[in-house]
C-alpha cells in the first residue's frame, strides 16, 4: 500500500501543476492500492476552518466554505486510513524513543508503520528519522 502524505495529496488535488502531472503518471504506472490518513484529512480541514475564522464578514467566508465542501467531496473518493490502536501503539513507541519529528508527521508515520505501507512525502528529512518507515518522494 502507498499512503500519500499531505504534501502529495495537495498536489494530487490541484491536478494541473507539473508535480501533480508527474505524481498522477507515477500512480497510473503503479499497482496500488493508494490511501491517505485521517491525519491528512485533519490537516487540510484545519486549514479551511482557519480561513473561515479569519474573517467575520459572511461574504468573505463564502469561498472558504465552498473549498471546505469540496474537500469533503474529494475525501469521499479516497481510502482514508483510521487512527487505530495499532497506530497509537506505534506512536507511543516512537515518542518513548524521543524521535525529533513533529507530532502530526509522527502520527502519519505511525499509521504507515501500522499498515506496513510506504509513505509518499516530500518531507524525507523528518520521516527518515523514523525507524522502519519506508518513505519516498514522487514529486521531485
Amino acid at each position: 500500500m502507498l499512503i500519500l502524505d499531505t504534501d502529495h495529496l495537495v498536489e494530487f488535488q490541484r491536478g494541473t501543476s507539473p508535480e501533480a502531472k508527474v505524481l498522477k503518471q507515477r500512480m497510473n504506472e503503479t499497482d496500488g492500492p493508494f490511501a491517505t490518513t485521517i491525519l491528512t484529512v485533519e490537516e487540510m480541514m484545519r486549514g479551511w476552518l482557519a480561513a473561515i475564522r479569519r474573517t467575520s464578514d459572511p461574504f468573505r467566508q463564502i469561498n472558504a466554505y465552498s473549498k471546505l465542501r469540496q474537500l469533503f467531496r474529494f475525501f469521499g473518493t479516497w481510502d482514508v486510513l483510521d487512527w487505530t490502536a495499532a497506530s497509537a501503539a506505534e506512536f507511543a513507541a516512537l515518542k518513548v524513543a524521543k524521535r525529533r519529528v513533529g507530532t502530526m508527521d509522527l502520527k502519519i508515520a505511525s499509521v504507515a508503520l501500522a499498515n506496513n505501507a510506504t509513505l509518499l512525502s516530500r518531507n524525507l528529512q523528518d520521516y527518515q528519522k523514523v525507524p522502519g518507515l519506508r518513505v519516498v518522494d514522487w514529486l521531485s
